[in-house]
């Protein structure tokens, strides 16, 4: 019988530690209370009483409704590690998140808590790929276009996003076509949830293929 060799360098073990030690950290408000520098991944997590939501509005951060990450100027274009000044750039994303949040007519961010944690580059998006591939968070699939910002020259015609549908009060959302059916998003989302069912205890960051997620890349 042949066992299993562990390797600690291995990239899915190096991803999943990463993510373990987003999921041992505080559950904070979004954004956090005090201002902090550095890149790195979050979770955020929905505790309200939207109704096509309730399955994942578990009592204490257990389930992320989304996953996302924060990356140092550079970092899509693979130029990480080059002692740039990083700033903000992880709280500012939580505090956009949450200003989308306010905005929407039908959510309170106050029924809203995120973890987030600081993370030296190479291994942000590593990290968040395993806990999207883990999750699959309801805003990074089916609900798509949370973390866009107000599109730019030439797109200004593209469809109103599904979250933008969903949750209207984006004032750069108001203007574009309407996007899906909301009936139809509905299904989708229980659909969704009966086929990834979130658990009420948080179960361990392990996957067979931890890459299934896609990354989010609208910073």
């Amino acid at each position: 019988m042949t066992r299993p060799v562990y390797n600690p360098l291995d990239r899915v073990e190096l991803g999943r530690s990463v993510g373990q030690a987003l999921l041992s950290g505080d559950c904070e408000r979004l954004p956090p209370d005090e201002k902090f520098a550095g890149a790195g991944i979050y979770a955020i997590y929905y505790h309200g009483s939207f109704g096509p939501y309730e399955r994942v509005a578990l009592p204490g951060c257990r389930w992320p409704i989304y996953v996302g990450r924060a990356m140092p100027a550079g970092g899509r274009a693979g130029l990480v590690g080059l002692d740039a000044p990083v700033g903000s750039k992880l709280f500012d994303r939580l505090r956009q998140h949450a200003r989308s949040i306010i905005l929407a007519e039908n959510l309170d961010v106050r029924d809203f808590r995120c973890r987030c944690l600081v993370v030296d580059d190479i291994w942000i998006p590593l990290a968040e790929r395993l806990l999207i591939g883990h999750y699959r968070p309801l805003w990074n699939g089916v609900i798509d276009g949370f973390g866009i910002h107000a599109p730019g020259s030439g797109r200004a015609a593209q469809a109103r996003s599904t979250w933008d549908t969903l949750h209207p009060g984006r004032t750069f959302a108001e203007g574009l076509p309407p996007g899906d059916n909301l009936e139809e998003v509905e299904e989708l989302i229980d659909t969704h949830l009966d086929e990834h069912p979130p658990e009420v205890d948080q179960s361990p960051l392990l996957s067979e293929d931890p890459f299934l997620g896609e990354a989010d890349d609208s910073e």
